[in-house]
């Protein structure tokens, strides 16, 4: 009897919990669920990774349905940080929400919206000036640090075929090192163009094939210099020797956008002091997190003279690392930025932008390009504009997008392409020495700094801040 009792008293509280349920029970339901049920109610595909949506749940999801697929699926996502594409008629993706991120049209129409307020190479001179004001506030470079001593340490020069390469440090701030690998034509005076070359994100197991040391880095920087530049090869901010002195976390904070910025103005100070360098015939390349660096300091600094940033210039596409998009220079003003007008600051100034279709740069022909050539025809030069749009090929700095930045280079900069050319006129590379990892250090194996070097971001911020 008293099972009995005790059975009816659980099946009473079991039905008046099921009817005292609240609102966010009764209609929550998992995702899975809700997008399978919208594929049915749409007549639509939905693509996305099962491990996207395991274990997720969405709360008031029919309440949320519109007429509209694309306003239902913005309603159920948005609230848990998710985010849908139109891939084509009636397929959708569907990813995690990336703050670096946009959908192509809505970087588009940004692009309208920017060219709208700058109808005079008048109001886009003062546009820059005010984005240029602001980008130093947000990257903590306002004022810029008062300008020390570069102290630079050069390693013994190492003579290859047509061209010399020498490891040089500089101290862009006290205590605080940036190492490179000086390349050199290995003949004539000067003064020779130079070629800042930072580097993008692309590790390697294989140290040799790890920043600046890459083969395709050493390639581009050897031919540049067989054709009369002096290039200068670096490290991004916590890569490479600069590991040294802060943790490879680091790279992932704001402070690496700021160190980045900044060792590249100190490296155009120390290629212009150098007595055999030309310093009104300064360029920069550089592929991915590299090109981000490249059009950056074009748009900050006068005396880059030509740029050709690769696989990076989009309206749609911020780069996903803190050492890029890590401090909001793209909130600058009420109207906001992006990739594509920084890149355009450049402007009258020669730039090649490289893309391709297997990146966020595959709408550069239709979207990018189009608002840079109208940007350069405020000043009456839409042919100091140039876009090379690569078929098939990988996210990388690879031998067809060298090609065409080696043309460029040689028409701007005045140097010898013929002097890399084999007998059928085909540039060659095979005369470049690629080096070991161990070859390119400043400071050896052993990792040996000088005494004052500083160690870890507070000390490099607090370095920093004492020169403002």
């Amino acid at each position: 009897m008293k099972i009995k009792l005790l059975f009816l008293l659980f099946l009473i509280g079991t039905a008046r919990s099921a009817f005292t349920q609240l609102p966010q029970d009764v209609y929550k339901k998992p995702l899975k669920e809700v997008l399978t049920d919208i594929e049915k109610r749409y007549n639509i595909k939905l693509e996305y990774n099962e491990s996207l949506v395991k274990g997720v749940d969405v709360l008031y999801p029919t309440w949320r349905y519109r007429v509209d697929p694309e306003a239902t699926l913005t309603n159920i996502l948005m609230p848990i940080d998710m985010v849908f594409q139109k891939k084509s008629d009636k397929v959708y993706t569907i990813a995690k929400f990336e703050y670096y991120r946009k959908p192509f049209e809505e970087g588009k129409r940004h692009l309208d919206q920017l060219l709208a307020s700058y109808p005079t190479v008048q109001d886009w001179e003062q546009r820059k000036a005010e984005l240029r004001k602001c980008f130093f506030e947000q990257l903590r470079l306002s004022p810029l640090p008062k300008k020390t001593p570069l102290n630079p340490i050069i390693t013994p020069k190492r003579m290859m075929d047509g061209y010399t390469v020498e490891n040089v440090a500089i101290e862009t701030l006290p205590g605080v090192y940036l190492c490179g690998s000086l390349y050199r034509p290995a003949k004539g005076k000067g003064p020779f163009p130079a070629v800042l070359s930072p580097h993008g994100h692309f590790p390697s197991a294989d140290l040799n094939e790890y920043g600046r040391y890459r083969p395709d880095q050493q390639y581009r920087c050897a031919t540049l210099a067989r054709m009369g530049a002096v290039v200068f090869s670096y490290e991004m901010f916590a890569w490479g020797e600069s590991l040294l002195q802060v943790e490879k976390e680091a790279h992932k904070t704001g402070l690496a956008l700021t160190m980045q910025t900044l060792n590249s103005i100190r490296v155009l100070d120390y290629l212009t002091t150098l007595p055999y360098v030309d310093p009104k015939r300064i360029g920069v390349t550089a592929a991915s997190g590299g090109g981000t660096q490249s059009f950056l300091i074009t748009a900050l600094d006068d005396r880059i003279a030509v740029s050709v940033p690769v696989v990076m210039v989009s309206s749609s596409f911020f780069g996903g690392c803190p050492c890029e998009s890590g401090l909001p220079i793209h909130s600058c003003t009420s109207l906001g930025t992006n990739n594509a007008e920084i890149a355009a600051m450049a402007s009258p100034r020669p730039m090649l932008v490289v893309s391709e279709t297997s990146d966020w740069t595959q709408t550069v022909p239709t979207i990018e390009f189009p608002y840079l050539k109208k940007v350069y025809n405020l000043f009456g030069k839409p042919e100091n504009v140039e876009n090379v749009h690569i078929e098939n090929e990988e996210h990388n700095y690879g031998i067809t997008k060298r090609l065409a930045m080696y043309d460029f280079m040689a028409h701007h900069l005045g140097l010898n392409i013929n002097a890399v050319k084999d007998k059928t006129g085909k540039i060659d590379e095979s005369k470049c020495t690629i080096e070991k990892y161990d070859a390119m250090l400043v400071f050896g194996n052993e990792g040996k700094l000088p005494a004052n070097a500083v160690k870890g971001p507070d000390a490099i911020w607090k370095v920093l801040r004492s020169l403002q």
